[in-house]
């Protein structure tokens, strides 16, 4: 792609982009502290819209596991780069990674670590290890960010050219803390 200025290659940005939007179906990262993966339903929406492929059971335990994976994931956003490393290799172990390069539907040759026969939970696991597998040896952990708005703790991954991001897209905050910004000067400022 010449003239674009990428951060990670498409497939490592998608799954990344998968990831967050996993990770922040958490209580613990919604403002509302909701639980946005709670039936079958939402796992399935989530599925299609980052076109995870390979066998989906659709049932109680394949939604469990899937929210089950949620929190490990999580912890790659409260640890630094090098303490990042025993996390993924551990999910690359866990998941019995094994690379190759694929290609469907759209999508050019990329790599899959996981057999389509797998537990949707596992490939989401093993996707996850490597997208940032490629984070970390692109020494870009400093993009792994948690919200800078006061009443969320939404993750992201910043993609901007500059690295200047400083609120998730989970719940506008970016236009929230700006508005509050923006009251708070206009209340400080003599009428």
């Amino acid at each position: 792609m010449s003239g674009v200025n990428m951060v990670f290659i498409r497939d490592t940005e998608l799954v990344l982009r998968a990831t967050v939007e996993l990770v922040n179906t958490l209580p613990r990262t919604d403002t509302s502290g909701a639980d946005t993966l709670a039936t079958m339903a939402d796992l399935d929406g989530f599925a299609e819209r980052h076109t995870y492929t390979g066998s989906r059971a659709r049932d109680d335990r394949e939604l469990a596991a899937v929210r089950g994976i949620r929190s490990r994931i999580f912890e790659l956003w409260t640890v630094d780069r090098d303490d990042a490393v025993p996390l993924v290799n551990a999910m690359l172990r866990d998941g019995r990674a094994l690379p190759q390069l694929v290609r469907h539907d759209e999508f050019d040759w990329h790599i899959h670590a996981s057999e389509e026969s797998d537990h949707l939970a596992q490939r989401i696991l093993v996707e996850t290890a490597m997208a940032f597998v490629d984070v970390i040896r692109a020494d870009e952990y400093a993009r792994v960010r948690v919200c800078d708005a006061d009443d969320c703790r939404g993750v992201y991954i910043d993609f901007s050219k500059n690295g200047s991001k400083r609120y998730c897209d989970a719940g506008n905050c970016g236009n929230r803390m700006n508005v509050n910004a923006y009251r708070k000067r206009k209340a400080e400022t003599p009428a």
